[in-house]
Protein backbone atom coordinates (compact mmCIF):
# COMPACT_ATOMS: atom_id res chain seq x y z
CA UNK A 1 0.00 0.00 0.00
CA UNK A 2 1.14 3.54 -0.70
CA UNK A 3 2.34 5.60 2.24
CA UNK A 4 -0.77 7.19 3.67
CA UNK A 5 0.83 9.64 6.10
CA UNK A 6 -0.93 12.60 7.72
CA UNK A 7 -1.75 13.26 11.35
CA UNK A 8 -4.05 10.72 13.00
CA UNK A 9 -6.95 11.44 15.34
CA UNK A 10 -7.79 14.60 13.41
CA UNK A 11 -10.73 15.67 11.31
CA UNK A 12 -10.03 15.23 7.61
CA UNK A 13 -11.47 17.27 4.78
CA UNK A 14 -13.47 15.35 2.16
CA UNK A 15 -10.58 15.72 -0.29
CA UNK A 16 -8.12 14.36 2.26
CA UNK A 17 -10.40 11.42 3.02
CA UNK A 18 -10.78 10.70 -0.69
CA UNK A 19 -7.00 10.68 -1.15
CA UNK A 20 -6.55 8.32 1.81
CA UNK A 21 -9.06 5.86 0.35
CA UNK A 22 -7.62 6.17 -3.16
CA UNK A 23 -4.30 4.81 -1.86
CA UNK A 24 -5.68 1.30 -1.36
CA UNK A 25 -4.71 -0.97 -4.28
CA UNK A 26 -6.94 -3.40 -6.12
CA UNK A 27 -7.08 -6.88 -4.64
CA UNK A 28 -4.75 -9.41 -6.26
CA UNK A 29 -7.06 -12.44 -6.45
CA UNK A 30 -8.39 -13.39 -9.86
CA UNK A 31 -11.02 -15.81 -11.06
CA UNK A 32 -12.06 -17.31 -14.37
CA UNK A 33 -15.65 -16.49 -15.25
CA UNK A 34 -18.01 -17.09 -18.15
CA UNK A 35 -18.29 -14.19 -20.58
CA UNK A 36 -22.03 -14.05 -19.89
CA UNK A 37 -21.30 -13.23 -16.24
CA UNK A 38 -18.55 -10.68 -16.96
CA UNK A 39 -20.54 -7.46 -17.39
CA UNK A 40 -19.01 -4.82 -15.12
CA UNK A 41 -16.08 -7.03 -14.13
CA UNK A 42 -12.46 -5.97 -14.57
CA UNK A 43 -10.06 -7.93 -16.76
CA UNK A 44 -7.05 -9.23 -14.87
CA UNK A 45 -4.89 -9.72 -17.98
CA UNK A 46 -4.86 -8.49 -21.59
CA UNK A 47 -7.03 -10.47 -23.98
CA UNK A 48 -5.79 -11.34 -27.47
CA UNK A 49 -8.05 -12.57 -30.24
CA UNK A 50 -7.81 -16.34 -30.81
CA UNK A 51 -9.08 -15.94 -34.38
CA UNK A 52 -9.79 -13.35 -37.02
CA UNK A 53 -13.13 -11.65 -37.36
CA UNK A 54 -14.96 -11.99 -39.61
CA UNK A 55 -13.70 -15.42 -40.53
CA UNK A 56 -15.07 -15.25 -44.10
CA UNK A 57 -15.73 -12.58 -46.72
CA UNK A 58 -19.24 -11.24 -46.27
CA UNK A 59 -21.51 -8.66 -47.80
CA UNK A 60 -21.93 -5.29 -46.15
CA UNK A 61 -25.13 -4.54 -48.06
CA UNK A 62 -28.23 -6.14 -49.52
CA UNK A 63 -27.60 -6.49 -53.27
CA UNK A 64 -25.79 -8.70 -55.75
CA UNK A 65 -22.35 -10.30 -55.52
CA UNK A 66 -20.43 -9.61 -58.72
CA UNK A 67 -17.01 -9.51 -60.30
CA UNK A 68 -16.16 -5.81 -60.29
CA UNK A 69 -14.68 -6.02 -63.78
CA UNK A 70 -18.08 -7.10 -65.15
CA UNK A 71 -19.63 -3.78 -64.03
CA UNK A 72 -16.93 -1.49 -65.45
CA UNK A 73 -18.52 1.52 -67.19
CA UNK A 74 -22.06 0.68 -66.08
CA UNK A 75 -24.42 3.64 -65.64
CA UNK A 76 -28.03 4.74 -66.07
CA UNK A 77 -27.56 5.19 -69.82
CA UNK A 78 -25.46 2.11 -70.33
CA UNK A 79 -26.33 -0.65 -67.84
CA UNK A 80 -24.31 -3.83 -67.48
CA UNK A 81 -26.37 -7.01 -67.93
CA UNK A 82 -25.33 -10.04 -65.86
CA UNK A 83 -26.78 -13.53 -65.72
CA UNK A 84 -28.74 -14.23 -62.53
CA UNK A 85 -27.01 -17.17 -60.82
CA UNK A 86 -29.28 -17.66 -57.82
CA UNK A 87 -29.45 -16.36 -54.26
CA UNK A 88 -27.14 -16.93 -51.28
CA UNK A 89 -28.99 -17.83 -48.09
CA UNK A 90 -27.88 -16.42 -44.74
CA UNK A 91 -25.74 -18.88 -42.83
CA UNK A 92 -25.09 -20.99 -45.93
CA UNK A 93 -21.87 -21.50 -47.88
CA UNK A 94 -22.50 -20.63 -51.56
CA UNK A 95 -23.06 -23.80 -53.60
CA UNK A 96 -20.52 -22.78 -56.22
CA UNK A 97 -18.16 -20.04 -57.28
CA UNK A 98 -19.34 -17.02 -59.22
CA UNK A 99 -18.40 -17.19 -62.91
CA UNK A 100 -17.58 -14.23 -65.15
CA UNK A 101 -20.69 -12.37 -66.30
CA UNK A 102 -22.84 -13.63 -63.41
CA UNK A 103 -24.49 -12.04 -60.33
CA UNK A 104 -25.79 -13.72 -57.18
CA UNK A 105 -28.36 -12.12 -54.90
CA UNK A 106 -26.94 -11.62 -51.39
CA UNK A 107 -28.09 -10.22 -48.05
CA UNK A 108 -26.16 -8.12 -45.56
CA UNK A 109 -23.82 -10.42 -43.63
CA UNK A 110 -24.12 -13.37 -46.01
CA UNK A 111 -21.05 -15.25 -47.23
CA UNK A 112 -19.52 -13.94 -50.46
CA UNK A 113 -19.08 -16.64 -53.11
CA UNK A 114 -15.64 -17.51 -54.43
CA UNK A 115 -14.93 -15.51 -57.58
CA UNK A 116 -16.87 -12.43 -56.40
CA UNK A 117 -14.94 -9.35 -55.31
CA UNK A 118 -17.68 -6.71 -54.93
CA UNK A 119 -21.34 -6.23 -54.05
CA UNK A 120 -23.65 -3.91 -56.00
CA UNK A 121 -26.28 -2.31 -53.77
CA UNK A 122 -29.82 -3.50 -54.40
CA UNK A 123 -31.03 0.01 -55.33
CA UNK A 124 -28.49 0.14 -58.19
CA UNK A 125 -29.91 -2.98 -59.84
CA UNK A 126 -33.04 -4.24 -61.57
CA UNK A 127 -33.67 -7.93 -61.87
CA UNK A 128 -35.61 -9.68 -64.60
CA UNK A 129 -36.24 -13.42 -64.58
CA UNK A 130 -32.75 -14.49 -65.64
CA UNK A 131 -30.91 -11.17 -65.91
CA UNK A 132 -29.62 -8.57 -63.48
CA UNK A 133 -29.36 -5.00 -64.81
CA UNK A 134 -26.60 -2.98 -63.05
CA UNK A 135 -26.76 0.81 -63.41
CA UNK A 136 -23.70 1.72 -61.31
CA UNK A 137 -20.21 0.25 -61.48
CA UNK A 138 -18.68 -1.36 -58.38
CA UNK A 139 -15.01 -1.17 -57.48
CA UNK A 140 -13.00 -4.12 -56.20
CA UNK A 141 -13.84 -4.67 -52.52
CA UNK A 142 -16.85 -2.35 -52.56
CA UNK A 143 -19.48 -3.28 -49.97
CA UNK A 144 -17.40 -6.31 -48.94
CA UNK A 145 -16.09 -7.07 -45.45
CA UNK A 146 -12.94 -9.15 -45.83
CA UNK A 147 -11.72 -11.80 -43.38
CA UNK A 148 -9.93 -10.10 -40.48
CA UNK A 149 -11.15 -6.60 -41.45
CA UNK A 150 -12.52 -6.13 -37.93
CA UNK A 151 -10.05 -8.13 -35.79
CA UNK A 152 -6.82 -9.88 -36.78
CA UNK A 153 -5.83 -13.20 -35.20
CA UNK A 154 -3.57 -12.71 -32.14
CA UNK A 155 -4.22 -8.96 -32.21
CA UNK A 156 -4.87 -7.20 -28.85
CA UNK A 157 -8.58 -7.39 -28.19
CA UNK A 158 -9.11 -5.87 -24.73
CA UNK A 159 -6.51 -4.43 -22.31
CA UNK A 160 -5.95 -5.48 -18.73
CA UNK A 161 -7.83 -3.50 -16.05
CA UNK A 162 -10.68 -2.75 -18.42
CA UNK A 163 -14.12 -2.72 -16.86
CA UNK A 164 -16.12 -4.84 -19.25
CA UNK A 165 -19.18 -3.40 -20.97
CA UNK A 166 -21.80 -5.11 -23.14
CA UNK A 167 -19.94 -4.06 -26.31
CA UNK A 168 -16.76 -5.69 -24.95
CA UNK A 169 -18.63 -8.91 -24.25
CA UNK A 170 -20.03 -8.90 -27.77
CA UNK A 171 -16.56 -8.38 -29.26
CA UNK A 172 -15.07 -11.20 -27.18
CA UNK A 173 -17.89 -13.57 -28.08
CA UNK A 174 -17.50 -12.74 -31.80
CA UNK A 175 -14.05 -14.40 -31.81
CA UNK A 176 -15.05 -17.36 -29.70
CA UNK A 177 -13.97 -16.18 -26.23
CA UNK A 178 -16.22 -17.89 -23.69
CA UNK A 179 -14.30 -17.21 -20.43
CA UNK A 180 -12.06 -14.42 -19.13
CA UNK A 181 -9.76 -13.92 -16.14
CA UNK A 182 -11.21 -11.16 -13.94
CA UNK A 183 -10.27 -9.44 -10.73
CA UNK A 184 -12.20 -11.19 -7.96
CA UNK A 185 -15.05 -9.31 -6.36
CA UNK A 186 -13.89 -7.82 -3.04
CA UNK A 187 -15.34 -9.54 0.01
CA UNK A 188 -16.73 -6.93 2.42
CA UNK A 189 -17.39 -7.82 6.05
CA UNK A 190 -20.32 -5.92 7.61
CA UNK A 191 -20.65 -5.74 11.39
CA UNK A 192 -23.00 -3.63 13.51
CA UNK A 193 -22.33 -2.51 17.07
CA UNK A 194 -24.66 -0.99 19.62
CA UNK A 195 -26.42 -2.08 22.82
CA UNK A 196 -29.62 -0.57 21.45
CA UNK A 197 -29.69 -2.67 18.25
CA UNK A 198 -31.91 -5.64 17.52
CA UNK A 199 -32.24 -7.55 14.21
CA UNK A 200 -34.57 -5.96 11.68
CA UNK A 201 -37.04 -8.83 12.01
CA UNK A 202 -37.35 -8.38 15.77
CA UNK A 203 -39.90 -6.13 17.48
CA UNK A 204 -37.78 -3.65 19.47
CA UNK A 205 -38.47 -2.94 23.11
CA UNK A 206 -38.57 0.61 24.37
CA UNK A 207 -35.16 2.30 23.81
CA UNK A 208 -34.18 -0.34 21.22
CA UNK A 209 -33.98 0.20 17.45
CA UNK A 210 -33.83 -2.16 14.50
CA UNK A 211 -30.48 -2.63 12.78
CA UNK A 212 -31.20 -1.26 9.31
CA UNK A 213 -27.63 -0.26 8.45
CA UNK A 214 -26.61 -3.86 7.80
CA UNK A 215 -29.43 -4.28 5.30
CA UNK A 216 -28.64 -1.00 3.52
CA UNK A 217 -24.89 -1.64 3.49
CA UNK A 218 -25.43 -5.12 2.10
CA UNK A 219 -27.36 -3.65 -0.84
CA UNK A 220 -24.87 -0.83 -1.36
CA UNK A 221 -21.92 -3.24 -1.33
CA UNK A 222 -23.57 -5.36 -4.03
CA UNK A 223 -24.20 -2.28 -6.16
CA UNK A 224 -20.54 -1.30 -5.80
CA UNK A 225 -19.40 -4.69 -7.09
CA UNK A 226 -18.55 -6.28 -3.76
CA UNK A 227 -19.59 -9.49 -2.03
CA UNK A 228 -21.21 -8.60 1.33
CA UNK A 229 -20.78 -10.87 4.34
CA UNK A 230 -23.00 -10.04 7.30
CA UNK A 231 -21.62 -10.75 10.78
CA UNK A 232 -24.58 -9.63 12.87
CA UNK A 233 -24.72 -7.35 15.90
CA UNK A 234 -22.13 -7.06 18.67
CA UNK A 235 -22.57 -5.20 21.96
CA UNK A 236 -20.65 -2.08 23.00
CA UNK A 237 -18.13 -4.03 25.04
CA UNK A 238 -14.45 -3.84 23.98
CA UNK A 239 -13.57 -7.52 24.37
CA UNK A 240 -16.68 -8.69 22.49
CA UNK A 241 -16.20 -6.10 19.78
CA UNK A 242 -12.51 -6.94 19.42
CA UNK A 243 -13.30 -10.65 19.00
CA UNK A 244 -16.13 -9.98 16.53
CA UNK A 245 -13.92 -7.72 14.39
CA UNK A 246 -11.14 -10.32 14.29
CA UNK A 247 -13.57 -13.02 13.16
CA UNK A 248 -15.21 -10.75 10.56
CA UNK A 249 -11.83 -9.92 9.02
CA UNK A 250 -11.04 -13.57 8.26
CA UNK A 251 -11.00 -13.75 4.47
CA UNK A 252 -12.33 -10.20 4.07
CA UNK A 253 -10.91 -7.49 1.80
CA UNK A 254 -12.50 -4.67 3.81
CA UNK A 255 -14.51 -4.14 6.99
CA UNK A 256 -17.52 -1.88 7.44
CA UNK A 257 -18.21 -1.52 11.16
CA UNK A 258 -21.48 0.33 11.68
CA UNK A 259 -21.94 2.39 14.84
CA UNK A 260 -19.68 3.29 17.74
CA UNK A 261 -17.74 5.84 15.71
CA UNK A 262 -18.46 9.04 17.63
CA UNK A 263 -16.68 10.38 20.72
CA UNK A 264 -18.96 8.97 23.41
CA UNK A 265 -17.67 7.10 26.43
CA UNK A 266 -18.86 3.75 25.04
CA UNK A 267 -17.72 4.32 21.45
CA UNK A 268 -14.82 1.90 21.18
CA UNK A 269 -14.54 1.58 17.40
CA UNK A 270 -11.64 4.00 16.93
CA UNK A 271 -9.50 2.35 19.59
CA UNK A 272 -10.10 -1.17 18.31
CA UNK A 273 -9.50 -0.29 14.66
CA UNK A 274 -6.31 1.55 15.64
CA UNK A 275 -5.01 -1.64 17.27
CA UNK A 276 -5.33 -3.57 14.01
CA UNK A 277 -2.58 -1.68 12.19
CA UNK A 278 -0.14 -0.86 10.94
CA UNK A 279 -0.89 1.67 9.69
CA UNK A 280 -3.88 1.72 12.06
CA UNK A 281 -6.02 4.82 12.39
CA UNK A 282 -5.97 7.19 9.40
CA UNK A 283 -8.79 9.58 10.25
CA UNK A 284 -11.27 10.03 13.06
CA UNK A 285 -13.93 12.18 11.47
CA UNK A 286 -14.56 13.78 8.08
CA UNK A 287 -15.70 17.38 7.67
CA UNK A 288 -18.95 16.40 5.99
CA UNK A 289 -22.60 16.44 6.95
CA UNK A 290 -24.19 14.01 7.40
CA UNK A 291 -21.51 11.54 8.50
CA UNK A 292 -18.87 13.49 10.40
CA UNK A 293 -18.01 10.63 12.87
CA UNK A 294 -16.71 8.36 10.09
CA UNK A 295 -13.47 6.51 10.95
CA UNK A 296 -10.85 5.46 8.40
CA UNK A 297 -8.23 2.88 9.34
CA UNK A 298 -6.24 0.09 7.75
CA UNK A 299 -4.55 -3.20 8.47
CA UNK A 300 -1.98 -3.40 5.70
CA UNK A 301 -3.94 -3.13 2.44
CA UNK A 302 -7.28 -3.93 4.11
CA UNK A 303 -9.46 -0.83 4.67
CA UNK A 304 -11.27 -0.66 8.01
CA UNK A 305 -14.18 1.77 8.01
CA UNK A 306 -16.09 2.91 11.07
CA UNK A 307 -19.45 3.86 9.58
CA UNK A 308 -21.78 6.32 11.35
CA UNK A 309 -24.59 4.68 13.29
CA UNK A 310 -27.37 6.91 11.95
CA UNK A 311 -28.76 5.30 8.77
CA UNK A 312 -28.97 8.66 6.96
CA UNK A 313 -25.28 9.31 7.61
CA UNK A 314 -24.28 5.76 6.72
CA UNK A 315 -26.16 5.84 3.41
CA UNK A 316 -24.54 9.12 2.35
CA UNK A 317 -21.03 8.26 3.53
CA UNK A 318 -21.11 5.00 1.61
CA UNK A 319 -22.17 6.66 -1.64
CA UNK A 320 -19.65 9.50 -1.38
CA UNK A 321 -16.60 7.66 -0.06
CA UNK A 322 -17.00 3.89 0.34
CA UNK A 323 -18.60 3.00 -2.99
CA UNK A 324 -15.63 4.46 -4.93
CA UNK A 325 -13.27 2.57 -2.59
CA UNK A 326 -14.95 -0.77 -3.31
CA UNK A 327 -14.84 -0.13 -7.05
CA UNK A 328 -11.10 0.49 -6.77
CA UNK A 329 -10.61 -2.69 -4.75
CA UNK A 330 -12.33 -4.51 -7.60
CA UNK A 331 -9.92 -3.06 -10.14
CA UNK A 332 -11.94 -0.11 -11.48
CA UNK A 333 -9.40 2.64 -12.21
CA UNK A 334 -11.96 5.46 -12.44
CA UNK A 335 -14.90 4.75 -10.10
CA UNK A 336 -18.33 6.11 -11.02
CA UNK A 337 -19.32 9.41 -9.36
CA UNK A 338 -21.24 9.44 -6.07
CA UNK A 339 -24.90 8.46 -6.29
CA UNK A 340 -25.23 8.37 -10.08
CA UNK A 341 -26.13 10.68 -12.93
CA UNK A 342 -26.30 14.45 -12.60
CA UNK A 343 -29.32 16.65 -13.35
CA UNK A 344 -29.21 20.43 -13.64
CA UNK A 345 -31.96 22.15 -11.67
CA UNK A 346 -32.88 25.51 -10.19
CA UNK A 347 -32.85 25.57 -6.41
CA UNK A 348 -36.38 26.36 -5.22
CA UNK A 349 -35.41 27.31 -1.67
CA UNK A 350 -32.25 28.53 0.00
CA UNK A 351 -29.89 25.95 1.50
CA UNK A 352 -28.16 27.09 4.69
CA UNK A 353 -24.70 25.75 5.47
CA UNK A 354 -21.70 26.48 7.67
CA UNK A 355 -18.29 27.05 6.10
CA UNK A 356 -15.72 24.44 7.03
CA UNK A 357 -17.76 21.36 6.18
CA UNK A 358 -19.18 19.81 3.03
CA UNK A 359 -22.96 19.30 3.10
CA UNK A 360 -24.92 16.74 1.10
CA UNK A 361 -28.50 18.03 1.06
CA UNK A 362 -31.45 15.82 0.15
CA UNK A 363 -33.76 17.23 -2.53
CA UNK A 364 -36.75 16.25 -4.60
CA UNK A 365 -36.97 17.16 -8.28
CA UNK A 366 -39.93 18.80 -9.99
CA UNK A 367 -40.31 19.01 -13.76
CA UNK A 368 -41.82 22.39 -14.64
CA UNK A 369 -44.08 23.25 -17.57
CA UNK A 370 -41.16 24.50 -19.65
CA UNK A 371 -39.31 21.19 -19.20
CA UNK A 372 -36.73 22.55 -16.75
CA UNK A 373 -36.18 21.06 -13.30
CA UNK A 374 -36.55 22.57 -9.84
CA UNK A 375 -34.81 21.16 -6.77
CA UNK A 376 -36.70 21.33 -3.47
CA UNK A 377 -34.61 20.78 -0.30
CA UNK A 378 -36.10 18.32 2.16
CA UNK A 379 -36.40 18.96 5.88
CA UNK A 380 -34.99 16.55 8.42
CA UNK A 381 -31.73 15.85 10.19
CA UNK A 382 -29.63 12.72 10.42
CA UNK A 383 -32.49 10.87 12.15
CA UNK A 384 -34.98 11.45 9.31
CA UNK A 385 -34.51 8.24 7.34
CA UNK A 386 -37.75 8.84 5.41
CA UNK A 387 -36.26 11.97 3.86
CA UNK A 388 -33.50 9.90 2.23
CA UNK A 389 -36.02 7.45 0.81
CA UNK A 390 -38.12 10.36 -0.52
CA UNK A 391 -35.12 12.17 -2.03
CA UNK A 392 -34.57 12.10 -5.78
CA UNK A 393 -31.00 13.17 -5.26
CA UNK A 394 -28.48 15.29 -3.39
CA UNK A 395 -27.00 18.76 -3.78
CA UNK A 396 -23.39 19.16 -2.68
CA UNK A 397 -22.53 22.32 -0.76
CA UNK A 398 -18.76 22.88 -0.85
CA UNK A 399 -16.73 23.55 2.28
CA UNK A 400 -16.10 27.22 1.44
CA UNK A 401 -19.74 28.02 0.68
CA UNK A 402 -22.12 29.68 3.14
CA UNK A 403 -25.12 27.91 1.70
CA UNK A 404 -26.71 28.27 -1.73
CA UNK A 405 -29.34 30.95 -2.47
CA UNK A 406 -32.70 30.15 -4.00
CA UNK A 407 -32.82 30.56 -7.77
CA UNK A 408 -29.28 29.34 -8.43
CA UNK A 409 -28.67 26.51 -10.86
CA UNK A 410 -27.30 23.47 -9.04
CA UNK A 411 -26.17 19.95 -9.92
CA UNK A 412 -28.36 17.27 -8.40
CA UNK A 413 -26.72 13.85 -8.10
CA UNK A 414 -29.50 11.31 -8.38
CA UNK A 415 -29.76 7.82 -6.91
CA UNK A 416 -28.59 5.06 -9.24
Amino acid sequence: MKKLGGSFLSLKTPDEATRLLAAFPAISRTERIAIGDADGRVLAAPLASPEEHPSFARSAMDGFAVRAADTFGAGDGAPAYLAFAGAIAMGQTPARALAAGEAMEISTGACLPDGADAVVMLEHTERAAATVEVVRAAGVGENVIRPGDDVKKDAPLLPAWRRLRPADLALAASVGVTHVNAIARPVIAILSTGDELVPAGTAPARAEVRDVNSLALEAQVRRAGGVPRLHGIVRDEPAALRAAVAKALEGADALLLSGGSSAGARDHTADILAELGPPGLLAHGIAVAPGKPTILAARGNVPLIGMPGYPVSSLVIFEVFIGPLLHRLGGVAIPPPPFGSAVRATLAKQIASKPGREDWVRVTLETRDDGSSAAHPLKGGTGALSSVAMADGFVRVLMNEEGIPAGRDVEVLTWR
